[in-house]
């Protein structure tokens, strides 16, 4: 596999957000998003085993507990990852998977949570989900909008309307995306789209989703990595 890094930190987003969790960061991706805080993955990073991954999972959280597998894009690398997944579900481990929906989900494991992030018109990487992968959504998954304006708002929320989304999975997330640049003050000030505006569409439309706040920016500079 190749890794950008492994880390142990508190889950920003999700429903799992503020819950202690190791972070396995693949390399790689093969989209391109406007608002992407992690180019860094796009390339280098070290190759390692699933075993070597598997060890230094279990030094950061040696007990259990929640992982975290993300990029870059984690679904290019399937063939590994899915082995990596399967050996940290069978040491007890809860495993989220974030991806884009870009490539196939229906072979990943049933127990892992799948965190999808289905990307918008002004994201830069728009009608790139696979609508064949509503299918492999579970009563256990989340599907994500990450939000820069209204007309990402009102994608999102005919998506979820038209597709039913909120009967199909756990949790619906809207996010607002943060800027790339950000650093220095910890605030909603680094947010492309307002979060108290995002909250008043929300409430006025009955929206069935989470507003979704990435609150490991909120906590350390925005700019930091490895939190």
């Amino acid at each position: 596999m190749q890794i950008t890094e492994i880390y142990k930190s508190i889950q920003g987003e999700s429903t799992f957000a503020g819950l202690p969790c190791v972070f396995v960061r693949l390399t790689g991706c093969n989209l391109r998003c406007s608002w992407c805080d992690s180019e860094y993955t796009f390339s280098g990073g070290q190759r390692m085993g699933v075993e070597e991954v598997i060890d230094e999972v279990e030094q950061l959280s040696p007990r259990g507990g929640l992982v975290e597998i993300t990029g870059g894009e984690p679904m290019l690398q399937e063939r590994e990852l899915v082995a990596a997944i399967e050996r940290l579900l069978e040491d007890g481990y809860t495993v989220l998977l974030e991806t884009s929906g870009e490539r196939p989900l229906k072979d990943v494991p049933k127990r892992v949570v799948k965190v999808v992030d289905v990307k918008c018109p002004n994201s830069g990487a728009p009608d790139t989900f696979r609508m064949e992968n509503l299918e492999a959504l579970t009563a256990r998954d989340e599907v994500k909008f990450v939000l820069r304006d209204r007309n990402d708002y009102e994608f999102a929320r005919d998506f979820v309307s038209r597709h039913q989304l909120a009967a199909r999975v756990n949790a619906v997330l809207f996010s607002p995306a943060f800027r790339k640049d950000a650093a220095g003050t910890r605030d909603a000030s680094h947010c492309l789209l307002d979060p108290r505006e995002l909250a008043q569409w929300m409430l006025a439309d009955g929206v069935p989703a989470r507003l979704g706040l990435q609150i490991h920016k909120f906590i350390w500079d925005p700019a930091l990595k490895g939190v």
